[in-house]
Protein backbone atom coordinates (compact mmCIF):
# COMPACT_ATOMS: atom_id res chain seq x y z
CA UNK A 1 0.00 0.00 0.00
CA UNK A 2 1.34 3.36 -0.57
CA UNK A 3 1.50 6.23 1.79
CA UNK A 4 -0.42 8.59 0.65
CA UNK A 5 1.96 11.55 2.79
CA UNK A 6 4.55 10.32 0.52
CA UNK A 7 3.35 10.94 -2.72
CA UNK A 8 1.18 14.40 -2.19
CA UNK A 9 3.92 17.17 -2.07
CA UNK A 10 5.59 15.57 -5.54
CA UNK A 11 2.07 16.09 -7.05
CA UNK A 12 1.94 19.14 -5.76
CA UNK A 13 4.57 20.74 -7.23
CA UNK A 14 3.38 22.63 -10.21
CA UNK A 15 5.21 23.14 -13.67
CA UNK A 16 6.26 26.45 -13.36
CA UNK A 17 8.13 25.96 -10.09
CA UNK A 18 6.20 28.87 -8.04
CA UNK A 19 6.19 27.04 -4.57
CA UNK A 20 4.33 23.76 -2.92
CA UNK A 21 1.09 24.24 -4.23
CA UNK A 22 1.10 27.29 -6.94
CA UNK A 23 -1.89 28.81 -5.86
CA UNK A 24 -3.48 31.95 -7.32
CA UNK A 25 -2.53 34.19 -3.95
CA UNK A 26 -5.76 35.57 -2.15
CA UNK A 27 -4.38 39.21 -2.70
CA UNK A 28 -4.68 39.19 -5.92
CA UNK A 29 -8.40 38.26 -6.53
CA UNK A 30 -11.28 40.56 -6.71
CA UNK A 31 -13.68 38.82 -4.50
CA UNK A 32 -16.27 40.88 -3.20
CA UNK A 33 -19.51 41.77 -5.49
CA UNK A 34 -18.52 45.90 -5.15
CA UNK A 35 -15.71 45.28 -6.86
CA UNK A 36 -16.91 43.26 -9.72
CA UNK A 37 -20.01 46.34 -10.08
CA UNK A 38 -17.19 49.06 -9.90
CA UNK A 39 -15.08 47.19 -12.89
CA UNK A 40 -18.55 46.35 -14.89
CA UNK A 41 -19.54 50.37 -14.65
CA UNK A 42 -16.96 52.49 -14.55
CA UNK A 43 -13.78 50.44 -16.46
CA UNK A 44 -13.23 50.10 -19.69
CA UNK A 45 -13.18 46.81 -22.12
CA UNK A 46 -11.03 44.25 -24.08
CA UNK A 47 -12.86 42.02 -26.63
CA UNK A 48 -10.55 39.37 -27.52
CA UNK A 49 -11.54 35.83 -29.21
CA UNK A 50 -12.54 33.23 -26.47
CA UNK A 51 -13.57 36.06 -23.60
CA UNK A 52 -14.13 39.75 -22.68
CA UNK A 53 -11.85 41.82 -20.40
CA UNK A 54 -13.11 44.37 -18.21
CA UNK A 55 -10.77 46.64 -16.34
CA UNK A 56 -10.64 49.75 -14.31
CA UNK A 57 -6.98 51.36 -12.59
CA UNK A 58 -7.35 51.51 -9.07
CA UNK A 59 -5.52 54.55 -7.32
CA UNK A 60 -4.12 52.58 -4.77
CA UNK A 61 -2.35 49.01 -4.47
CA UNK A 62 0.57 47.81 -5.76
CA UNK A 63 -0.20 44.67 -7.94
CA UNK A 64 -3.32 43.93 -10.04
CA UNK A 65 -6.48 42.02 -8.91
CA UNK A 66 -8.08 39.50 -10.86
CA UNK A 67 -11.68 38.20 -10.96
CA UNK A 68 -13.75 35.09 -12.90
CA UNK A 69 -17.14 35.82 -13.59
CA UNK A 70 -17.94 32.37 -15.60
CA UNK A 71 -22.40 32.84 -16.36
CA UNK A 72 -24.68 30.40 -16.37
CA UNK A 73 -24.83 29.82 -19.90
CA UNK A 74 -21.32 27.70 -20.38
CA UNK A 75 -22.99 24.94 -18.62
CA UNK A 76 -23.01 23.17 -15.30
CA UNK A 77 -21.29 23.60 -12.12
CA UNK A 78 -18.62 21.39 -13.17
CA UNK A 79 -17.82 23.32 -16.69
CA UNK A 80 -17.86 26.61 -14.92
CA UNK A 81 -15.66 25.38 -12.15
CA UNK A 82 -13.27 23.95 -14.81
CA UNK A 83 -12.93 27.24 -16.95
CA UNK A 84 -12.29 28.78 -13.49
CA UNK A 85 -9.34 26.89 -12.77
CA UNK A 86 -7.67 27.14 -16.11
CA UNK A 87 -8.42 30.79 -15.98
CA UNK A 88 -7.12 31.45 -12.87
CA UNK A 89 -4.08 29.17 -13.69
CA UNK A 90 -3.52 30.96 -16.97
CA UNK A 91 -3.68 34.54 -15.63
CA UNK A 92 -1.07 33.20 -12.52
CA UNK A 93 1.44 32.22 -14.90
CA UNK A 94 0.55 35.56 -16.87
CA UNK A 95 0.09 37.85 -14.01
CA UNK A 96 3.91 39.04 -13.79
CA UNK A 97 3.50 41.28 -16.97
CA UNK A 98 0.91 43.34 -15.30
CA UNK A 99 2.84 45.72 -12.78
CA UNK A 100 0.18 48.49 -12.84
CA UNK A 101 -2.73 48.27 -9.90
CA UNK A 102 -5.43 47.89 -12.14
CA UNK A 103 -8.72 45.58 -11.24
CA UNK A 104 -9.30 42.94 -14.18
CA UNK A 105 -12.45 40.64 -14.44
CA UNK A 106 -12.58 38.19 -17.33
CA UNK A 107 -15.80 36.60 -18.92
CA UNK A 108 -15.10 33.29 -20.49
CA UNK A 109 -16.83 32.95 -24.03
CA UNK A 110 -18.69 29.62 -24.60
CA UNK A 111 -15.93 28.97 -27.22
CA UNK A 112 -13.25 29.03 -24.85
CA UNK A 113 -14.71 25.63 -23.08
CA UNK A 114 -13.54 23.15 -26.48
CA UNK A 115 -10.12 26.11 -26.54
CA UNK A 116 -6.25 24.56 -25.88
CA UNK A 117 -4.76 25.84 -22.83
CA UNK A 118 -1.52 27.31 -24.71
CA UNK A 119 -4.37 29.21 -26.36
CA UNK A 120 -5.84 30.44 -23.50
CA UNK A 121 -2.41 31.71 -22.02
CA UNK A 122 -1.42 33.39 -25.24
CA UNK A 123 -4.49 35.25 -25.35
CA UNK A 124 -4.51 36.76 -21.59
CA UNK A 125 -0.75 37.26 -22.16
CA UNK A 126 -1.36 39.64 -25.44
CA UNK A 127 -5.03 41.26 -23.52
CA UNK A 128 -2.63 41.79 -20.38
CA UNK A 129 -0.25 43.79 -23.09
CA UNK A 130 -3.09 45.54 -24.36
CA UNK A 131 -4.52 46.19 -20.84
CA UNK A 132 -1.13 47.96 -20.00
CA UNK A 133 -0.25 50.38 -22.40
CA UNK A 134 -4.32 51.46 -22.74
CA UNK A 135 -3.69 52.24 -19.26
CA UNK A 136 -0.30 53.86 -19.46
CA UNK A 137 -0.76 56.25 -22.48
CA UNK A 138 -1.57 60.03 -21.61
CA UNK A 139 -5.55 61.05 -21.72
CA UNK A 140 -6.37 62.99 -25.32
CA UNK A 141 -5.70 66.83 -24.55
CA UNK A 142 -3.01 66.25 -21.93
CA UNK A 143 -0.22 65.81 -24.29
CA UNK A 144 2.38 68.31 -24.37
Amino acid sequence: MVNVSEVAPQNLRTASGTGARGRFPRSRRSLRHGDFQRVYKRGKRHFAAHMTLFYLLRAEGDAARFGFSVGKVLGGAVERNRMKRRLREAVRLKAAQMVVPVDVVIHPKKSALKTDFSELKSEIGVAFGIIEKSIQKPAPGNSK
